[in-house]
């Protein structure tokens, strides 16, 4: 069983570190500036949340600014030690093969002054999981998964399987919860929740404001407010650091200039390209292996990303399980894959088709420059490659089932980050011939995909190690780049230390005031 015991990493850090509250009488660094409000944490993002509907959190435009800010879930992972941390839910058991039993906590209210109980929790899986609604933490975590779910009282969920899930906290973790009166007919662009901020307003295309939740269950926040602004070049956001005009700058690249304002850190995303293996050429194993060949990926690290990376051999980092720590990176070799492109020509595959390769503006720092170096990459070997820059939502149509119909043969740039710390909920999206973001497969890979995920302990991870070897070899849908590092934007007068989930969940009540330095005049 899994207790309480410490309320939450999260809390614990702002009890402890956030000693400048309003009206504490500390002192507050920037506290005599006058052309903000030193209460206020400026947030630039780059580019605007589509939606904080709550069940599409696990994108990560939307779920940066939702997850434990706004809506909280039943637990939280801790993405330094891969714990299971209560937050909603104070403990949980497995109490039969196919049964988890949650507790929830008492006393807790929603924004609007509703209180929680676990027939919210349940309304709210219900409504994520089990509906038609097509939200994406569905499909991201639970994939065809119907879960069954039983309110015995106020405080006690069980939530039943068709199969034994030895993840399902863990998957859990990915649902926040909202009122049992929010529509479950339609989504809803601002939510209500239990976090420590609320909406405040939402100008649309222009910034999102949130204000504490006064009625917050826990330690109250150190900032009062939070304001969030989104700008699409890199250079601008860092330049509003610079300039003191925010607090915090997402997404930053070593050449946009931050300086000793910019913070690296380990985050968990990779990026790679997925080919859409149906359609001709790119249906011909030897041009998906060509593609691969023609992938400099420590050039690419190295001249682009400034070393802040790693170049990738499978879509998922270390620390993560199902890390695969002796597969080597498919080896450099233009030659080899022209002479497999010629050898796709000479049986009569259709090499010289235009194949679209598709990626989003602002995707990461220099996606602009990756895309036109791999442009040229796959012109070397005799590919007929187009870029097409796109926004967030036109993107998403060619990421997400169901593609659109007749789009010829595409590329897409992928960036995969895996918070949840488990392979499962890669493998599932990206792997199973059916996965909401596979563009190919087959059954007995499907097979053995859910062979694995039914495992525990060193045999889950030896499982998985195994399946991220196979993949190239057997479907090879993924060129993959690299293990992506970041660089946040930070203020002198903000503590915060960015982890590996930063880049999708980026928790407000975490950052404090910095300690000022003693005036000794």
């Amino acid at each position: 069983m899994s207790h309480a015991g410490p309320i939450s990493r999260r809390v614990l850090a702002v009890t402890l570190a956030g000693v400048c509250v309003t009206g504490t009488g500390c002192s507050v660094a920037n506290s005599g500036h006058g052309g903000y409000d030193p209460n206020t944490l400026r947030v630039v993002l780059s580019q605007e949340p589509p939606t904080l509907e709550p069940c599409e959190s696990s994108l990560t435009s939307t779920g940066i600014v939702v997850r434990s800010n706004i809506t909280e879930p039943l637990v939280e992972r801790d993405p330094d030690t891969g714990d299971l941390l209560p937050l909603l839910a104070t403990e949980w058991e497995q109490t039969a093969p196919t049964q988890w039993t949650f507790r929830t906590r008492e006393g807790v209210t929603f924004s609007d002054g509703a209180p929680f109980t676990a027939e919210d929790a349940a309304f709210s899986i219900d409504r994520a999981v089990n509906s038609d609604l097509q939200c994406n933490v569905d499909g991201y975590v639970f994939g065809d998964e119907e879960l069954g779910l039983e309110v015995r009282d106020d405080t006690t969920l069980t939530v039943t399987t068709a199969t034994p899930d030895p993840i399902l906290p863990l998957r859990l973790s990915f649902v926040e919860i909202v009122p049992r009166t929010t529509s479950t007919a339609e989504k809803v662009r601002e939510p209500i929740g239990t976090g420590p901020y609320a909406i405040d307003n939402w100008e649309y295309g222009q910034k999102l404001t949130l204000t504490r939740n006064e009625s917050y269950w826990g330690a109250a926040p150190a900032f009062a407010r939070a304001e969030y602004q989104w700008r699409s070049e890199g250079s601008v956001r860092a330049a509003m650091i610079t300039n003191d005009e925010a607090d915090i700058a997402t997404g930053l690249g070593p050449e946009d200039g931050a300086g000793d304002l910019g913070v690296p850190f380990q985050n968990n995303e990779t990026t790679a390209l997925r080919m859409q293996a149906t359609e001709a050429p790119l249906n011909d194993i030897r041009v998906r292996q060509a593609i691969n060949y023609a992938v400099n990926r420590p050039g690419i690290v190295k001249a682009l990303f400034r070393s802040l990376g790693d170049p990738a051999a499978q879509l998922i980092p270390s620390g993560v399980v199902g890390y695969n720590p002796d597969l080597a990176l498919w080896p450099y070799d233009p030659d080899k894959g022209r002479q497999l492109v010629d050898e796709a020509r000479a049986d009569g595959v259709p090499v010289d088709n235009e194949i679209r390769l598709i990626a989003r503006t602002a995707q990461f720092p220099k996606i602009a420059e990756t895309v036109e170096v791999l442009q040229s990459e796959f012109s070397d070997i005799g590919l007929n490659v187009k870029i097409e820059m796109m926004d967030t939502a036109a993107q998403l149509e060619y990421q997400l089932r169901p593609f659109p119909a007749d789009t010829g043969p595409y590329l897409l740039m992928i960036m995969h980050g895996n918070q949840a710390g488990d392979a499962a909920f890669t493998l599932d999206q990206y792997m199973l011939s059916d996965g909401p973001q596979a563009a190919y497969g087959t059954t007995e890979f499907d097979a053995e995909i859910r062979a694995a995920e039914a495992l525990t302990g060193q045999e889950r991870q030896n499982a998985f190690a195994t399946l991220f070897a196979e993949e190239p070899q057997e479907i090879m849908q993924m060129a993959y780049l690299a293990h992506m590092k970041g660089i946040l934007g930070k203020s002198a007068r903000v503590a915060y230390t960015p982890n590996s989930a930063t880049g999708d969940e980026m928790r407000l009540a975490e950052m404090t005031f910095a300690p000022t330095e003693p005036d000794n005049t």
